[in-house]
């Protein structure tokens, strides 16, 4: 029988550090394959494999598509892929982002916990907002177990009291615990075969619009996606709400709330300076107006400045004196009143 070999592992602010301090405390002959999703921008270079390798004994790298699964290795997913879990096999995909990410954790979560099952453990370390608890959540629900850091050990604490407030979570430890308990876990036996599924439900959030709507079945609501301002479906899973849009955009409750927020922000900017290029425009019109003493017209320019400069007056005051910015505390990604 096997034991918990498949690790997803999920972080994102304050990640590297937790990362490396965990490949630290595992043993050289880790009876599992680990998985790891760290937030990186789409463009980005990443060498978190080879802090990884500095920092502990197992071999850490990018994986190739469809590279096979070897136990005692550290997968990071690559900037701009997202990582999903075949059977003995790594695929990547250029998918959707979701939660403004990709890669992003809940995909790769949600295909080992399909494939599978109760093989896996899904752990969820420091970072902002609440990527991860979804997939956190389907690891739970076919049969794997879940693993948090403990909030007060986090440097960001967003994702571990999210997925400890949504989740069953079987393991709430300080990271300098966490390797130990995973060496444990994965010699544990776990389920059979016979309670995973295939590689074809795997791919079930990366397929075609059409097959993702039939597969996660919701209601329509009104909110639109940030990404691609289509509709966005409302999916309830539990205790999570989550939204996608037929492209297959993704997002949790507060990942929405994020984008919205700094779509909001981006508009206000835009109107900031739409109205100060009014009010210079009308000032220099009415300079004009003055040296051919048009004195009506100068008069209305004029007023059309004053207007215009109050207005972006208190728009740049709204903007400036946001705490945090409109996107709120960076921590729980709550919004901040001005």
């Amino acid at each position: 029988m096997a034991g918990h070999d498949i690790i997803v592992i999920g972080a994102s602010a304050g990640g590297v550090e937790a990362l490396a301090r965990l490949a630290q405390d595992l043993p050289s002959d880790m009876p599992a394959a680990l998985f790891v999703v760290h937030h990186f921008p789409v463009d980005a270079t990443s060498v978190l494999p080879n802090i990884l390798n500095r920092a502990g004994p197992l071999r850490a790298l990018h994986p190739k598509d469809r590279e096979p699964i070897e136990p005692g290795h550290i997968y990071v997913a690559p900037p701009n892929r997202h990582t999903l879990l075949l059977r003995g096999s790594i695929h990547l995909v250029q998918g959707p982002r979701e939660n403004g990410h990709r890669p992003a954790i809940d995909p790769i979560f949600r295909s080992a916990a399909r494939v599978y099952g109760r093989r896996v453990i899904g752990v969820i370390l420091t970072g902002t907002l609440d990527d991860g608890t979804a997939g956190l959540q389907f690891v739970k629900a076919r049969g794997g177990l879940a693993v948090v850091q403990d909030p007060e050990n986090a440097l960001y604490s967003g994702m571990p009291l999210s997925a400890i407030e949504h989740v069953e979570v079987d393991y709430v430890v300080p990271l300098e615990e966490m390797g130990a308990l995973l060496a444990r876990l994965a010699a544990e036996p776990a389920a059979t075969e016979a309670d995973a599924m295939g590689d074809e439900d795997a791919m079930t959030d990366m397929a075609t619009p059409h097959t993702i709507i039939e597969h996660m079945p919701g209601k329509a609501s009104f909110f639109t996606c940030p990404e691609c301002h289509g509709a966005l479906w409302e999916l309830q899973e539990g205790d999570v709400l989550r939204f996608r849009c037929h492209v297959g955009h993704a997002f949790s409750s507060e990942s929405l709330i994020s984008k919205q927020t700094e779509a909001l922000e981006a508009a206000l900017w835009s109107a900031l300076r739409a109205l100060e290029e009014s009010a210079a425009l009308s000032r220099r019109m009415g300079r004009r107006a003055h040296e051919r003493n048009h004195k009506r017209t100068a008069a209305r320019f004029d007023a059309q400045a004053r207007d215009a400069e109050a207005h972006a007056s208190v728009l740049r005051k709204v903007l400036m004196q946001t705490k945090g910015g409109l996107g709120g505390d960076k921590e729980t990604g709550k919004p901040n009143a001005p």
